[in-house]
């Protein structure tokens, strides 16, 4: 009997070198241990064995067995490693191009380099400042000292006493003037930030500002710039209309809409049937932001605008979700 299972082992090895892939191997471990196979079945048959034979006979038994399932085991895991490996070597010429996927630009940032681009074109220099700014710069310089209730239009993230994370990025328009004489042309984009949340409204989004300053400035000036801005960025049969409003830092102030680049005038959802879209506010600067930067207020004026780039993007691509912007949609960023 300890001849017969040895024979089989020899048998099992023996078909084994002459398996020429993993399926045979797996039809030879079928026949050889499987749950029918010769070895199994001599397991089965010790009983019929002297009571003397019995122990060793199922040792070698088992022995055999557990030394055909690695072998078998080794065998199979060759062949999957021999034809992984034909696989990364065949190269079929025949088959078309398969070009890695490209990224595109965040919605917002195109949006943002082309207003930028625009204003570049007429003369505006970029400029950016700190995103951490003193009450200074972004209140008391800008005409809105402590306790003033325009501070109430601001809901601001307070660092400490002194320190806020900028609400716009007006502070720029005195940094700027402290640095440098008339005639200024600047727009400062960038994040800004303020305790707001909704479907229109982030804690976080992205300005623009534009200043101008230079001798004889008047407010024709300001509508003719916005008027050009607008119909480079929609189109040039978009109309505008300027409606009386506060800023302080502005005097007069204006804010700025559009026909309603959805209904076109003619009253919808978005527009809230009125035909028209506010897009930004504007205004003359105020005498006291010249007196805080050190001009003379005789002899120079100019105006100021400030715009939030998410609202431009939602106008220019009919978005109707501010906070699509921060999801990481793949679906939502492909059609930009």
């Amino acid at each position: 009997m300890e001849n017969r299972v040895k024979q089989i082992e020899k048998q099992a090895l023996a078909a084994l070198g002459n398996a020429e892939n993993s399926e045979q191997v797996k039809a030879l471990s079928v026949k050889y241990i499987g749950r029918k196979g010769l070895v199994t079945l001599f397991l089965r048959n010790i009983s019929k064995l002297p009571a003397e034979q019995r122990p060793e006979a199922g040792k070698q038994a088992n022995i055999i067995k557990k030394r055909l399932e690695t072998a078998f085991q080794k065998a199979i895991d060759q062949f999957a490693l021999n034809q992984q490996d034909n696989a990364d070597d065949f190269i079929d010429v025949s088959l078309p191009g398969r070009p890695a996927p490209m990224g595109s630009l965040h919605p917002i940032t195109k949006i943002n380099r082309r207003i930028c681009d625009i204003f570049s074109r007429m003369g505006f220099d970029i400029v950016e400042g700190p995103e951490v700014e003193t009450d200074y710069y972004n209140f008391e310089a800008l005409n809105i000292p402590k306790n003033h209730p325009a501070r109430d239009m601001q809901d601001t993230f307070y660092v400490s006493d002194n320190i806020v994370l900028r609400t716009h990025t007006s502070p720029m328009q005195v940094r700027i003037m402290e640095q440098y004489q008339p005639p200024i042309r600047i727009v400062a984009p960038g994040k800004v930030y303020r305790c707001d949340s909704d479907l229109t409204h982030t804690p976080m989004f992205n300005q623009v500002e534009g200043l101008l300053v230079d001798e004889h400035i008047s407010f024709g000036d300001l509508k003719g710039i916005l008027e050009v801005f607008v119909h480079q960025i929609f189109d040039e049969h978009i109309s505008l209309r300027f409606r009386p409003s506060f800023f302080p830092f502005t005097e007069p102030s204006a804010e700025v809409d559009i026909l309603c680049v959805m209904c076109r005038g003619k009253g919808c959802k978005v527009c809230s049937q009125t035909g028209w879209l506010e897009v930004l506010g504007c205004g003359m600067v105020h005498p006291a932001v010249f007196e805080n930067a050190g001009y003379d207020t005789s002899k120079y004026s100019g105006f100021a605008f400030g715009m939030g780039v998410e609202r431009i993007a939602m106008l220019k691509y009919g978005i109707n979700d501010i906070r699509l912007y921060f999801e990481s949609d793949l679906r939502f960023l492909r059609q930009f």
